[in-house]
């Protein structure tokens, strides 16, 4: 799902790395939201409801739109049926658009079209570990490449496998901390989803957006080391595709954003943003059986639930037309992703109508 506040501190990144300052006007949330260059040269393309999703194309960088990420978040278990929860994220910043089919610069001549940065986080046994790196793009550490699918930070790398007897795609998944890692095998199952207008994700009211997409339907197994312990670990994942050239509009203070795996093999997304007045909502019901349905934010109602935290641990969702009516809820513990832009990412179990597990994450908050 958007993740805006961790873009605007990638934004802050390349502009230190620039050694230059931009006014303030330029760094509201009002002037981030428009098409223009942040440097001289063609202005960045924005997504709209016309535009179409393009693959293996699409799993690559877009290098002509100003922000993109790269997302996985997982619900393993150990051998013994210990829950595990893992995320992985890359995002891309551009400083200057380039057209996709040209060249990029030579890494000799450091050039600086686009900064990134990778997060990471494990939870396990009540704990919740998290890191997160930055680097320079264009230079050989970090990138991404459509086919063969592959996206990279230093060691950190997300890796399309060589074609194997089963006719379904493999991913390799290798992260590395100073206390914890983990070294993951993604079977890719099912078509991906687009969620919105074919693909093309609004996140206000009067249309402004990014294209979305997700492969929901991942089988995932192997290993996960804390603290020098090895645990073997399968479960499910759910990876979202998401580029934009337009930040959260001025007056959107944050979002809440779900994706669940129910018991009866449907799968569900829902977000909403708050705004200064109200909330703007969506999400897309993708049935076990069927083609995907995309849901206004009067197909469904979420509702977060009185607790004794500043952040909201349970939810209850309902989506009528499906006879879902489910409460979801982040296990104990401290969830939050301790970076330079604090945030709350989370395992969630889902019971009510039907049960299932997924995940949360929560801004602004």
């Amino acid at each position: 799902m958007i993740r805006w506040p961790a873009i605007l501190l990638l934004f802050g990144f390349v502009l230190l790395t620039l050694g230059c300052s931009e006014s303030s006007d330029k760094t509201s949330f009002a002037g981030l939201a428009t098409n223009q260059p942040l440097q001289g040269g063609a202005a960045f393309l924005q997504p709209g409801p016309g535009d179409r999703l393009t693959f293996p194309a699409d799993l690559g960088p877009h290098p002509q739109h100003r922000i993109e990420w790269w997302y996985l978040t997982a619900n393993l278990k150990t051998a013994n049926g210990q829950p595990v929860g893992v995320q992985w994220t890359q995002f891309r910043q551009a400083l200057q658009p380039r057209p996709a089919d040209e060249r990029p610069p030579s890494a000799s001549l450091w050039p600086l079209q686009a900064a990134w940065m990778a997060h990471a986080a494990l939870s396990w046994n009540g704990e919740h570990y998290f890191t997160e790196k930055l680097a320079r793009g264009d230079v050989g550490s970090a990138g991404a490449t459509a086919a063969p699918f592959s996206v990279w930070l230093d060691n950190w790398q997300l890796e399309e496998q060589p074609a194997h007897q089963s006719a379904a795609e493999q991913w390799r998944l290798q992260v590395a901390s100073a206390d914890w890692s983990y070294d993951l095998m993604l079977t890719i199952n099912g078509p991906p989803v687009a969620h919105g207008d074919h693909g093309f994700s609004a996140k206000s009211a009067s249309g402004e957006g990014s294209m979305y997409f997700s492969l929901t339907d991942i089988a995932i197994e192997g290993q996960v080391t804390i603290h020098g312990k090895p645990l073997r670990v399968s479960g499910q994942g759910w990876f979202d595709r998401e580029w934009s050239s337009q930040f959260l509009k001025k007056g959107q203070q944050g979002w809440d954003w779900f994706a669940l795996h129910l018991d009866s093999g449907d799968k569900l997304m829902a977000f909403r943003l708050r705004e200064d007045k109200g909330v703007f909502q969506s999400g897309t019901w993708i049935p076990k059986a069927g083609k995907p349905v995309a849901l206004a934010g009067k197909d469904f109602a979420l509702t977060p639930q009185a607790g004794n935290d500043d952040i909201p641990r349970n939810w209850h969702l309902q989506v009528p037309d499906y006879d879902i009516d489910i409460h979801v809820s982040a296990p104990t513990g401290d969830y939050w992703n301790n970076g330079l832009y604090p945030y709350w990412e989370s395992p969630v179990t889902v019971s009510g109508s039907h049960g299932g597990v997924g995940y949360m994450e929560l801004t602004g908050h």
